[in-house]
C-alpha cells in the first residue's frame, strides 16, 4: 500500500488539494449563506455607537443576529435596563452588547497569542513556551476582553450619575425661576434645555419634551425619564412634580424647596469628599513619596559612614 502511494504521489497530492479546496469553498459558501440571512438594521431613528463599537460593528451586527434568540428574556430586561440608564438604549440593543463581549474576548485571545509567539524566540534544540502556558495566557485574555465592555459600561453610568448630580441643583434652579416667573412646567422645562449646559440631564429633559410633543401625558414622559436614569434626586423631584400638579399645589414653592434640598445636598458630597482627601494621599505618602524623601536625607550619613576618612 506504502508503496503503491509512493507511486501514484503525484495523483494523491492532487486529490488531497482538490478536497481542501472543495473544503474550503463549501465553507466559504456556508459562511457567506449565513451572513446573507442577516437582514440590514434600520439605524435612521438610533445614535451612533461608541467609537468601540464602530471599529468592529460589522461583526457585533452579525454575531448579534445568530445569538439574540439564545438570550433569556430576563438577562435581556436586565441588560436593557441598564444601557437604558446609560443612555445607550438608542444606540446598542443587548444582543449587541454580548456580541461586543464575545468578539472582544476572541480578540484580545488572538493578541495574546500572537504577542506571546514573538516572544518565543527559542533556538533550534531549546523548548519554547509550552501549550499549557499559551492556554492560560489566552484563557486570561479571553476573560479580560469578555469583561471590559462590562467595565467600560459601569465607568460609563458611574460618569453619567457624578455628572447628573452635579447639574440637577442648576437645572432646579433654571425651572423654579421659569416657574415663578409665570412659565408652565413645560416652558420651563423649554427654557432649562434652551439654557442648561450639555450633559445628561439636558438629553434627558429633551428626550422628555419629545415624548410629551409626541402625545405623551406629562406625567408618564417624567416617569419615563426617572426610570431612564434610576437616581433617587431625580425620583423624588419627579414625585414631587406631580404629587403637586394632581393635588393642584402650587409648582414655584415645591420646586424652590427641590433646588435647596438638591443643593444641600451637593455641598454635603463636596465635604465627604473633602474629607475622603487625606486617607486617599495616604497611601501614595507612605508608597512613594516617603521613601524618596528618606532616601535623600539618608543618603550622605550612610556614606559618611561608609567612608568614615573623607
Amino acid at each position: 500500500m506504502g508503496n503503491l502511494l509512493l507511486q501514484h504521489r503525484a495523483a494523491v497530492i492532487v486529490v488531497v488539494a482538490l478536497l481542501c479546496g472543495v473544503s474550503a469553498t463549501l465553507l466559504a459558501w456556508l459562511c457567506s449563506r449565513a451572513l446573507s440571512a442577516v437582514p440590514q438594521e434600520d439605524r435612521i431613528y438610533k445614535d451612533d455607537p461608541p467609537l468601540g463599537f464602530r471599529l468592529a460593528w460589522w461583526p457585533i451586527r452579525w454575531v448579534s443576529y445568530f445569538i439574540e434568540p439564545w438570550i433569556s428574556v430576563r438577562q435581556h430586561a436586565a441588560l436593557l435596563a441598564t444601557l437604558r440608564q446609560a443612555g445607550l438604549d438608542y444606540t446598542l440593543s443587548p444582543a449587541q452588547l454580548v456580541a461586543a463581549k464575545l468578539i472582544a474576548g476572541l480578540t484580545v485571545m488572538l493578541l495574546c497569542w500572537w504577542g506571546l509567539g514573538s516572544f518565543d524566540t527559542a533556538l533550534p534544540g531549546e523548548r519554547g513556551f509550552s501549550l499549557a502556558v499559551y492556554l492560560e495566557l489566552g484563557l486570561a485574555g479571553a476573560l479580560l476582553g469578555f469583561f471590559y465592555p462590562r467595565i467600560w459600561l459601569r465607568d460609563l453610568l458611574k460618569t453619567r450619575r457624578s455628572e447628573l448630580l452635579k447639574t440637577l441643583p442648576f437645572y432646579l434652579d433654571i425651572i423654579t425661576l421659569c416657574v415663578e416667573a409665570g412659565l408652565n412646567l413645560q416652558g420651563a422645562l423649554n427654557q432649562a434645555v434652551a439654557k442648561g449646559p450639555k450633559g445628561v440631564l439636558r438629553s434627558e429633559i429633551q428626550r422628555v419634551l419629545r415624548d410629551i410633543r409626541a402625545g405623551k401625558a406629562r406625567a408618564d414622559a417624567l416617569r419615563g425619564m426617572a426610570e431612564r436614569l434610576n437616581e433617587p434626586n431625580v425620583t423624588h423631584f419627579v414625585t414631587a412634580v406631580i404629587q403637586a400638579e394632581r393635588m393642584g399645589m402650587n409648582l414655584g414653592p415645591v420646586l424652590r424647596a427641590q433646588a435647596d434640598q438638591r443643593r444641600s445636598e451637593r455641598f454635603l458630597r463636596a465635604e465627604k469628599l473633602a474629607m475622603e482627601a487625606p486617607v486617599k494621599m495616604l497611601f501614595p505618602l507612605i508608597a512613594f513619596i516617603f521613601p524618596c524623601t528618606f532616601i535623600v536625607l539618608f543618603f550622605p550619613i550612610a556614606m559618611k559612614f561608609m567612608h568614615p576618612g573623607t
